[in-house]
């Protein structure tokens, strides 16, 4: 087989379409944008579903030094982007849950320093193992990079439509990042709170009391207690979580 050098940059060319999207998208998402992958790893997996995917889609005839180029590969950037923070919604939803109940568990002030996200109370570092764990056991990273090469076709590469109505359909669902923290924590947050409220009637009942001695040593078994006896609840509203996430980025690339 003889190869050109016009055939190899043509190649190339084509190659590096599907590249930016790709490489936006998953280092925009959850689980491949971890910084416990190697950089080398995330690096050999673009590389590879690229590959496998550019054969497959229609790569339009352009120019890579001219001004459509560059225009281009924003529009590609902004699209895998805007998937990959779609995804990072259900993410930022766990760790607000794990710190609100921190916060009324008085485990606030015993954070982890975590690679991925930066100083995170720990129970937001356990939410967001639960929540990888989960998001990979639904067939996450396969319903991701389904939803990836969809977008291929419903957001044609350099000339599909970048609108509005996408931005303003993110801007909705980031609102999920709290609705989502409050359906999680509600339960524990509620319980932690009628044990404040007896702890307030013991107070007034015996002023000589020191409540505070006896109410946070109490409230960090008693929060962990109820944080086990939800935990069915909060499962099942994690799963949720994850399968509203896949359906608002079919809907804003515009699948059906």
């Amino acid at each position: 087989m003889l190869l050109l050098v016009a055939d190899i940059v043509q190649l190339l060319n084509e190659f590096m379409w599907p590249l930016v999207r790709i490489s936006a998208f998953l280092l925009a998402g959850p689980f491949f944008s971890l910084t416990g992958l190697n950089l080398r790893i995330r690096v050999a997996l673009i590389l590879i579903l690229t590959w496998l995917m550019f054969p497959l889609i229609d790569i339009p005839d352009i120019n890579p030094f001219s001004f459509g180029a560059v225009g281009g590969i924003f529009h590609e950037v902004l699209v895998g982007g805007l998937m990959g923070l779609t995804l990072q919604v259900v993410i930022a939803a766990l760790v607000v849950a794990g710190q609100a109940i921190a916060g009324s568990m008085g485990l606030s002030m015993a954070n982890m320093i975590d690679p991925n996200l930066g100083n995170v109370p720990s129970l937001s570092q356990f939410f967001l193992i639960i929540g990888t764990l989960l998001f990979l056991a639904l067939g996450g990273h396969l319903i991701m990079l389904s939803v990836l090469f969809s977008s291929f076709q419903l957001i044609p590469i350099a000339s599909g439509a970048f609108s509005a109505n996408m931005i303003v359909a993110f801007l909705t669902w980031s609102s999920e990042i709290f609705i989502g923290a409050v359906v999680i924590a509600f339960p524990i947050m509620i319980g932690l709170l009628l044990v404040n409220v007896m702890l307030g009637l013991v107070s007034r009942a015996a002023p000589s009391l020191n409540v505070f001695a006896i109410g946070f040593p109490a409230l960090i078994p008693l929060g962990l207690g109820m944080l086990l006896l939800t935990m069915a609840i909060w499962f099942e509203q994690v799963e949720n979580l994850w399968f509203v996430g896949f359906n608002t980025l079919n809907d804003i690339i515009g699948g059906s």
